[in-house]
């Protein structure tokens, strides 16, 4: 899935809980001094940050499918590798990386096997491949309760539950998969403070991801049913919002099922 909206969009809408959680999912990657690093769907660039504060502009790369976050992250991040590319047709040779992370992109891979396959193939042996998901399916994400007001309204909607990597354990049977060895996870949470129901409600209204897009495709009439709704969810301003996300890591190695291809696109 590409994000076909304003960096700056994303940045209020996801950004505020995204950026949270960087530094603890660079440090259960293992990103320190030294190592070259691949950010995989990197948007706007959150996580890309965090890479450069740990090991400089010219170790990291970073990669997504949208025109708008590709030049975001690139305007942002001068000296970083900033290059258009979906998760599964990486430009890049064989054993490139010693860390490839993927923040809140697999659930929206077109085929995440085969994303994580590829975040695999351009890894060195030994190197770590990271991806991490809210907790979706088990009620645990930011978004968990605007999509619960959601299915009170309208029941057949799955809100992102059925999202790949939503839920415990799937991130680890995913990379199992895709041939990496030796897969941990582990939960990680942010808490983020709203200072009021507006500031919460406005960046639902921009069209961002799957909940963005469920507000759009609403009338005037059901926008202000739902936002009411929410309000009355949700405790007195100012509130916290808890967001739990899963994280898998495993180990790159040469000579596996996942990593049998030797096509080079380019280093």
């Amino acid at each position: 899935m590409s994000f076909a909206v304003a960096a700056d969009a994303y940045d209020r809408f996801m950004g505020r809980y995204s950026g949270p959680l960087t530094a603890q999912f660079a440090d259960f990657a293992g990103v320190s001094p030294g190592q070259r690093v691949l950010d995989v769907g990197c948007g706007p660039g959150a996580l890309t940050s965090e890479m450069i504060a740990r090991v400089g502009a010219p170790g990291v790369s970073a990669v997504d499918p949208s025109e708008s976050f590709v030049a975001a992250a690139r305007e942002r991040h001068p000296g970083v590798d900033v290059r258009p590319a979906p998760a599964e047709r990486l430009p890049f040779g064989d054993g490139v990386f010693d860390a490839c992370l993927a923040q809140l992109v697999v659930h929206f891979m077109a085929d995440p096997v085969g994303g994580l396959r590829e975040m695999a193939r351009v890894t060195r042996h030994g190197g770590v491949v990271a991806a991490c998901v809210w907790d979706h399916a088990g009620g645990g994400g930011p978004l968990s309760g605007f999509w619960a007001v959601v299915r009170r309204r309208d029941p057949d909607v799955d809100g992102e539950s059925t999202l790949p990597g939503s839920r415990r354990g799937h991130l680890t049977e995913l990379l199992g998969e895709a041939g990496l060895a030796h897969v941990e996870e582990r939960p990680l949470t942010v808490e983020v403070v709203h200072p009021d129901f507006e500031e919460w409600w406005e960046p639902f209204t921009l069209g961002v991801g799957p909940a963005g897009g469920y507000v759009a495709g609403l009338d005037a009439s059901g926008r202000d049913e739902l936002r009411d709704a929410c309000r009355a969810a949700l405790p007195p301003a100012p509130f916290t919002i808890s967001g739990t996300a899963w994280a898998a890591r495993g180990r790159a190695e040469r000579g596996t099922v996942g990593l049998r291809s030797s096509r080079r696109e380019g280093a």
